[in-house]
């Protein structure tokens, strides 16, 4: 059975923007779309029979309102729908379990609305198993693609880059993979960012250490980077990769990286017992201060 994308879905403005990304995507990769939503279920309380028929009469609205605007803007792609019983996060857990990726809406700066309230996306983002992308609630389809010569938005024009931050001290093949897989379906070019900080003593190779200058320790990062890269140049010969270092903090440099960027692609380790929902500053820096869809690629 072939992975579907899945989005989860809550009648906000939000969820119908990550709907209609999620549906562009699915169409991309040549999958089905799976719309969920998650509803908490109330075992203890009085009411219970009236407070999951009134979280049922929601769900069916929500679900309805993102099909029409995905068929509306993607009638080829396949729809299926899911309401599933709370508590939400574990809920979309186990929807992204079963998907290719899952897409999620988010507020950028001010945070998540809906059932995905900080809590529920950040342990969404810090314990999925499989790519979680988030999507801000402006996004449109041209948003993805380059300006036209005259500066004016259009989906005729190629896409704006994919960009790839990506930590030398511990490149993990899923994150690159992504990252080029994403290029090769959009048809772009993948830049590749590492920032690096000045520290005075710096590795030149197994137990060789030495001084060197800013501009020496810049290009043995390049080096390194190139390196990594041509391994997969080699399996996606199709995809024009750039190979760029800066010296900068790494959210710096992230956040100049993704303007104009159809896709940033962050990697994100999974702990082996988190405690809470936990990100690192890059995949936190991302979530809230990169205006193009975020795509959080976990490894081990």
């Amino acid at each position: 059975m072939i992975s579907p994308v899945v989005v989860g879905v809550d009648g906000s403005p939000e969820s119908l923007t990550a709907a209609a990304w999620a549906a562009r995507e699915a169409e991309r990769r040549g999958r089905s779309l799976h719309l969920v939503h998650a509803w908490d279920w109330h075992p203890r309380h009085e009411d219970r029979e009236i407070a999951n028929a009134a979280q049922r009469h929601l769900a069916r609205r929500a679900l309805r309102q993102a099909a029409e605007r995905v068929r509306a803007e993607r009638p080829r792609v396949r729809l299926t729908e899911e309401q599933m019983e709370g508590p939400a996060t574990a809920a979309l857990l186990k929807a992204a379990d079963q998907a290719d990726l899952m897409v999620l809406g988010s507020r950028g700066l001010s945070g998540f609305t809906g059932f995905l309230v900080g809590s529920v996306a950040f342990g969404v983002v810090a314990k999925a198993t499989r790519p979680v992308v988030l999507v801000r609630p402006d996004e449109e389809a041209a948003d993805e693609h380059l300006p036209t010569s005259d500066g004016e938005a259009s989906t005729d024009t190629s896409y704006g880059d994919v960009v790839l931050a990506i930590d030398l001290d511990e490149a993990c093949d899923e994150v690159i993979e992504f990252a080029f897989e994403a290029a090769r379906l959009r048809r772009t070019r993948l830049r590749a960012v590492h920032a690096w900080h000045t520290s005075g003593p710096v590795g030149l190779g197994p137990g060789d250490i030495g001084l060197v200058t800013e501009r020496r320790q810049g290009e043995e990062w390049l080096g390194f980077l190139r390196a990594v890269l041509q391994v997969w140049c080699d399996k996606y010969p199709d995809v024009e990769a750039l190979a760029t270092v800066v010296e900068a903090r790494p959210t710096t440099a992230l956040v100049r990286a993704a303007t104009g960027a159809s896709l940033l692609v962050v990697g994100h380790r999974l702990a082996e017992r988190p405690v809470g929902p936990r990100t690192g500053p890059v995949t936190h820096a991302a979530i809230h201060h990169v205006g193009c869809p975020v795509a959080v690629v976990p490894h081990g």
